[in-house]
């Protein structure tokens, strides 16, 4: 007994030892469990132990369900091109694709919409799968509910205009559901708009029921018995933990106490309750509300983490070309290459998969490179010699911060580099010694250079008040003078070769381009090149000239030689700077006004790449001085020139070259060969340093220094105790969200990076919505969506000229198949969008009298679903008011929302009032400018000779203005409307917004191309007491909550308050322009 007993002990030891981690989306039945592990799907007795994989294909398969008799499992998998339902036998077997739905564009399971077409869970009887779907959602936060048999077929959506979460009662009677799906976001603790309860739906009385309504989030319904038990972060932690609420009592309790991790994704089956928590599967007992541990061990191949060879040229993000054009360093994946440019090996220099090498630069001898690494465990700069072959050399210690750019001096003895504390400073190669250059309290600064002397050195400072300014400061004493005023915006200093002028970007040219939709103005294509004589007695390279006579020079005198040779040598070399007065030696190149970038100067001549607002890509060009001409060098995407002034490195798209300095178009004959950008990549090694540079950005970038109060070194330890379980780059997303979520933030965001990703097949779609007839077995045009085919984008197949096809056709076969042996027409349609198809259809559900037709489906639905619901609002509004209200809805804050503005309000000027919605508004920059053309006042009145009176300014509606809000009014769509409530513009109507307000900008390099947004830019109130929106949102003046079923039925009661309140307005207040006084009499 006691040797069984210690065999036991062992056993359970070695399980403990080997227990698998990052099990997730887990499912149980009677007898198993299912999850999902490094993107497959594995099952496990309710025990544990080791755990047998069910799926191997490349995509990412996820929330399996079992059947109620646990037979089968559902599940969502990415077979066959797309993110679909997919059925296989519980025991596995082959899959068997239920859905045919759009392909989207944000459909991954790192993404923070979550994927698309997830499996809820089955109905009561076991005939039917539920899953949340976007396939006709315009809204990316959006997505409804639908049925689809397990024998496959059309799908049914359930009778509610939007859900996430959900589980039906025993009986199929009632539908407990979560209205917001937010799952996925990156957000802990969250408290605004989305932060959902638990509803009830009863499908008989069409009513919803709030059963939690709870500040905090309780989400994931499970139904069981008599019983609905939930996650929430209610408790006094704010961690997800289990709850249940009594139908009988109506009261809710308390089960799990988790402290350190929040419960995720639980699921259920008649007696238990599964979840993760800290990447391990725990199953809790209903009936004894006992909650244990499952321990489980995978024993697999795991390719995705295995260490391999891969060529990363494809994700090249900074380079450099040597002093002599003989060579180029190209920097991906975190190596850094050097390649010949032509003959001789590509070499990795560095050969450190997991460590982070970024921008490198050549010494201008070209013995060393510098560069920056974290190898260190923090940003550092280090030196190595140019071939590699020996360690590198750090140079600079103890700096916490992210770095930028590290630049050479002429001389090589020193670097210059920016950082994210908004410094700019130089090290001393050898002595280490580093020096204060200047910083700025404004922004970063990201643009500097050398003198070719060394001595100083010209950057770019964002200023407090004012524009950027150019500055130069000497090196020996401090010395700092703005080169320019702060009028106008000027960057990207650079010195002549000799070292006798300056040369920057500056924007001065005011040539405004009109707008068509009004009297309105926007300036593009400011900048030209400016040079300063940096001596007073310099002359200008653009003074007038005259041809004059040639004086002959008398015979040189004998060479000195000597300390008075050296001297004379050493004054040659040194560059001449004359602050006083150096802003008015300013001259502009006489080159048309553009946009400019990428400034450099050789001899006698500057290069810069120029783009206008007629252009659509960048184009090279060089200003030669002693022709005082500009030359075109063609299309080029990026350029850099050799120290000795005579080879450029250029890229054109993906194409990589070392050229002689061009006087021409540039011609790329002999490109640099990338296939040798081999490395060794250790996926588990890069996955602990992108998780560490990740913590790193967020610990120097996030707009509060306090970290919102979070002990951000505690949580680096303790979710990196994960990292030894991540086998999928999907889960290193997962483990990275996981830890900026405890930030309680918006716009932290993390994705992307090296991952299989299956290759997509899109489904063509024809702008309808199909129904079975169970008859005839043929399918009949249910509905026909409305569009303006003259838009390729809104383009409606099924209503374009010669296509007669009317709602209450029938569809009867697809290029020849009929839909009678088809169990899902759509999979006749698969891989046809933009492709000719013939549908066969006839007015009855038979083959006489059928006719075909062509059509070209598309393969996006959600823009013809927008149109409509825009339509039907517009049409609504003018139907209850007579025409005089206005209504245009903003999509987002971004281009389509600003276009969808612009095309419904100038239309609408001379209505009496105007509805703005932005429920659903995802965000963008654009709400100032809504902003101010919405808030324009009348000051006059305007007419000419038979013609009507109207408003001066005549942009503008005047009349009374509400707004529509909800929920899903985010970012700049929860800007807009506190704009809107502060400037007492009208009635704000509807649900609290999502409150997330703190921006972010492009991500910065990743090892493996993944991003991580860093929230950077916060608001406070202009009293400076308070912190506004964010993790709150707006609220509305008058709160609305759409009932589900009303809305599913088509009965807006938001919009309907809007247009009372704005009624009710008119009928107090209405506008009339006033006719003309008597003509004056002069």
């Amino acid at each position: 007994m006691k040797k069984l007993f210690l065999m036991l002990f062992l056993v359970s030891a070695a399980m403990a030892a080997d227990e698998s981690r990052l099990l997730r989306f887990p499912a149980i039945s009677a007898e198993s469990i299912v999850f999902t592990y490094a993107g497959d799907l594995y099952t496990v007795s309710v025990n544990g132990g080791l755990a047998r994989r069910l799926t191997a294909h490349e995509g990412f398969e996820m929330f399996a369900r079992f059947s109620p008799d646990g037979r089968w499992l559902a599940f969502t998998g990415q077979y066959d091109g797309n993110t679909e339902v997919f059925l296989m036998p519980a025991q596995g077997g082959d899959p068997v694709r239920l859905t045919h739905t759009a392909t989207l564009s944000r459909d991954d399971v790192s993404d923070r919409m979550g994927p698309n077409n997830i499996v809820m869970g089955w109905t009561p009887d076991g005939k039917e799968i539920v899953y949340r779907s976007r396939q006709i959602s315009f809204n990316d936060f959006i997505g409804q509910l639908f049925q689809v048999s397990r024998d496959g077929g059309l799908s049914q959506q359930l009778p509610l205009p939007r859900g996430g979460f959900c589980s039906w009662s025993p009986d199929g009677k009632h539908l407990a559901y979560n209205r917001v799906f937010r799952e996925f976001r990156t957000w802990k603790r969250y408290r605004g708009g989305q932060a959902d309860d638990i509803w009830i739906y009863d499908v008989a009385a069409k009513t919803t029921e709030n059963i939690t309504n709870h500040p905090a989030q309780d989400i994931i319904p499970m139904w069981i018995g008599q019983r609905i038990y939930f996650i929430s972060d209610r408790d006094e932690n704010k961690r997800m933990n289990l709850y249940v609420y009594d139908l009988s009592t109506r009261q809710t309790r308390c089960l799990t106490h988790f402290e350190e991790y929040d419960i995720k994704f639980p699921s259920c089956s008649s007696q238990a309750i599964v979840f993760e928590n800290g990447g391990l599967i725990y199953r809790f007992d209903v009936t004894t509300e006992a909650c244990v541990k499952t321990p489980i061990i995978i024993a697999n191949d795991l390719p995705e983490s295995r260490k391999t060879i891969k060529n990363v040229a494809e994700g090249i993000y900074a380079s450099a070309v040597s002093p002599d054009g003989k060579r180029a360093l190209l920097n991906s994946h975190g190596e850094i290459f050097s390649l010949p440019a032509q003959n001789g090996p590509t070499r990795n220099l560095t050969a450190t998969p997991a460590i982070h090498e970024r921008q490198p630069q050549w010494s201008p001898d070209g013995r060393r490179i510098v560069f920056i690494s974290d190898r260190s465990g923090e940003d550092e700069i280090y030196v190595m010699e140019s071939a590699g072959r020996s360690a590198p050399v750090q140079i600079t210690f103890g700096d916490s911060t992210y770095k930028y750019a590290p630049l050479w001096s002429p001389d090589g003895n020193k670097v210059l580099w920016s950082d994210r504390r908004q410094r700019l400073r130089c090290v001393d190669v050898d002595s280490r010694k580093i020096i204060e250059v200047a910083s700025a309290a404004r922004f970063e600064i990201r643009d500097y250079t050398w003198s070719p002397d060394s001595r100083w050195v010209a950057y770019t400072r964002p200023e407090e008040r004012g524009m950027s300014k150019v500055y130069l400061t000497r090196l020996q004493d401090g010395a700092a003078a703005a080169v320019t005023d702060g009028w106008y915006e000027s960057y990207q200093p650079e010195f002549s070769r000799d070292g006798k002028y300056l040369f920057l970007i500056s924007n001065r040219d005011f040539n405004p381009i009109y707008s068509q939709t009004e009297w309105n103005h926007a300036y593009q294509d400011m900048a030209r090149i400016y040079l300063v004589t940096l001596a007073k007695e310099t002359p200008s390279p653009l003074a007038p000239q005259s041809d004059e006579v040639e004086v002959k020079k008398l015979p040189a005198a004998e060479k000195e030689t000597g300390k008075a040779a050296a001297v004379k040598k050493a004054d040659s070399t040194a560059v001449k700077v004359e602050l006083e007065g150096i802003s008015d030696r300013l001259v502009a190149l006489p080159i048309p006004a553009g946009l400019y970038g990428r400034l450099s100067s050789a001899a006698d001549q500057a290069f810069y790449l120029r783009v206008t607002g007629r252009d659509e890509k960048s184009r090279l060009f060089a200003w030669k001085f002693k022709d005082r001409k500009e030359v075109d060098l063609g299309q080029l995407d990026e350029y850099s020139l050799s120290a000795n002034g005579k080879k450029m490195l250029v890229r054109q798209n993906k194409t990589w070259a070392i050229i002689d300095l061009p006087s021409a178009a540039v011609e790329i004959k002999e490109k640099l060969d990338l296939s040798a950008m081999d490395m060794n990549v250790d996926p588990r090694a890069e996955w602990s340093q992108i998780f560490i540079e990740c913590w790193r950005q967020m610990r120097d970038f996030f707009y509060a220094p306090n970290m919102h109060g979070v002990d951000w070194p505690a949580m680096r330890q303790k979710y990196a105790a994960l990292l030894p379980s991540v086998r999928h780059r999907a889960d290193l997303t997962y483990v990275i969200g996981e830890m900026i979520s405890e930030l309680n933030v918006g716009h932290a965001y993390v994705g992307g990076g090296d991952r299989p990703q299956p290759k997509r097949v899109k489904t063509g779609l024809l702008g309808a919505r199909l129904v079975r007839d169970s008859a005839s077995g043929y399918c009949r045009f249910d509905k026909i969506l409305r569009g303006q085919n003259w838009n390729a984008k809104l383009r409606s197949p099924l209503t374009e000229i010669g296509v007669d096809v009317q709602e209450g056709d029938y569809l009867l076969a697809v290029d020849g198949r009929s839909l009678q042996n088809l169990t899902d027409p759509y999979s006749a349609l698969l891989n046809t969008a933009g492709k000719q198809v013939t549908l066969t259809v006839n007015r009855k559900p038979e083959t006489a009298g059928q006719r075909d037709v062509v059509v070209v489906p598309i393969d996006d639905e959600s823009g013809l679903y927008y149109y409509q619901w825009v339509q039907t609002n517009i049409e609504k509004v003018n139907r209850a008011t007579g025409g005089r209200v206005g209504y245009l809805h903003v999509p987002d804050m971004g281009v389509a929302g600003l276009n969808e503005f612009v095309k419904y309000f100038y239309p609408q000027l001379q209505k009496k009032a105007l509805i703005i919605d932005v429920r659903g508004n995802g965000g963008g920059n654009v709400s100032p400018m809504l902003i101010e053309r919405l808030r324009r006042e009348i000051t006059m009145i305007e007419i000419s000779r038979n013609s009507t009176p109207s408003t001066e300014p005549y942009q503008m509606l005047w009349g009374p203005k509400v707004c529509l809000i909800d929920e899903f009014s985010a970012s700049d769509g929860d800007l807009f409307p506190y704009q809107f409530k502060k400037l007492n513009m009208g009635k704000l109507i509807g649900k609290r917004t999502w409150g997330g307000v703190v921006g972010i900008r492009g991500s910065l390099p990743l090892l493996d191309g993944g991003y991580l947004n860093r929230p950077e830019f916060s608001r406070y109130d202009v009293e400076g007491k308070e912190w506004v929106i964010e993790g709150v949102g707006v609220e509305p003046d008058i709160v609305v909550d759409n009932d589900p079923a009303r809305e599913f039925e088509g009965i807006d009661d938001q919009l309907n308050k809007a247009i009372e309140v704005v009624l009710q307005q008119l009928q107090t207040g209405e506008n009339v322009v006033p006719p003309a006084p008597p003509y004056p009499k002069k």
